[in-house]
């Protein structure tokens, strides 16, 4: 646990350790707790900036990242946030590689920390704030030519133990103490799966008893083993169709919430005008789950939910308007 009255070496220090808040208002009229952890506080303004610190800790140990190597990754926009701060204070050159249907925030803020930013065209059915495997599928065609080009390392935060790392020695520990220990359910929107993973694997280890959700958009719903009829919906940072998340041990999962992208904005918008959270789609998404748990099969039950990135990445889409 870090001691906010302590001077840090560098804000990567600061990553991590984010308040928990309950949302007493929002379920005035249910059954039940809700457990925010608002990580849109870290740094980077996401809970990315927890992976993209151990990932490069973790490679930097095991000697796979040599000094002032170039570090290349595959984006929604909050990793490679996360990266850039922990790459531009540790001396590694940083590309991020994203799809112009990522909202534009996310590429500037990139840039503005110093990484290198390559946007990739989505495909010729795609829209702007809506992006499918399809587009994803080109991104990472973009990010493995890049690595072998430029001799880089890749965070490849699909794959890469560190994603599950952070959120198992971490985050999952955090709640658990945070919340004095009262923790019933839980619930995450899936995009690389490390975060759901990862406090699971910790919940679990804790109290088998604890309940694990996996929170999928409605019509992408392929973890599930729903048909693909929305392969372009809105919720940024996850849901791309991928049948296969490597981080995600089936033992983990005790079930699955779909999410409208209706829903996830509805909630989005009742979080910062009722509990004064300003967070993105994905935070609406796991609120929503959340709630239909606590009206359904858990009420009376605490739930834990992740307030995955802020609402400052969104201003440029109509989740606000």
């Amino acid at each position: 646990m870090k001691n906010n009255a302590e001077l840090l070496s560098s804000v990567i220090d600061a990553i991590g350790d984010t308040p928990l808040v309950e949302l007493s208002r929002i379920v005035s009229d249910v059954d039940g707790r809700i457990l925010a952890k608002l990580d849109y506080l870290n740094p980077g303004f996401s809970k990315k900036d927890r992976i993209a610190r151990q990932m490069i800790e973790d490679a930097e140990a095991s000697g796979e990242l040599q000094p002032g190597q170039t570090v290349v990754e595959l984006t929604s926009g909050n990793t490679g946030t996360g990266l850039s701060i922990v790459c531009a204070i540790k001396g590694y050159p940083f590309v991020a590689v994203m799809s112009r249907g990522n909202s534009m925030e996310r590429a500037r803020m990139m840039a503005a920390l110093g990484a290198e930013v390559v946007l990739v065209d989505q495909l010729p059915e795609s829209q702007p704030g809506q992006v499918s495997g399809g587009d994803l599928a080109l991104v990472e065609e973009r990010a493995k030519q890049l690595v072998k080009e430029r001799g880089a390392f890749r965070a490849d935060q699909f794959l890469r133990e560190g994603n599950f790392r952070a959120h198992y020695l971490h985050t999952g520990p955090e709640f658990i103490r945070q919340s004095g220990r009262q923790i019933n359910v839980f619930c995450d929107f899936a995009g690389t799966g490390g975060t759901f993973a990862g406090c699971a694997a910790a919940f679990k280890e804790f109290n088998p008893d604890i309940q694990c959700f996996l929170v999928e958009p409605e019509g992408a719903a392929v973890l599930s083993g729903g048909d693909l009829t929305q392969p372009n919906h809105r919720i940024q940072g996850g849901g791309y169709a991928m049948t296969d998340l490597p981080l995600i041990k089936p033992g983990l999962v005790d079930g699955y919430i779909r999410v409208s992208d209706e829903e996830a904005m509805l909630m989005a918008r009742r979080l910062a005008r009722e509990e004064g959270i300003f967070a993105g789609f994905s935070s609406g998404a796991n609120l929503a789950a959340a709630l239909h748990l606590l009206k359904t099969s858990c009420r009376g039950k605490t739930v834990a939910i992740m307030m995955c990135d802020s609402g400052l990445k969104y201003l440029s889409t109509d989740l606000w308007v």
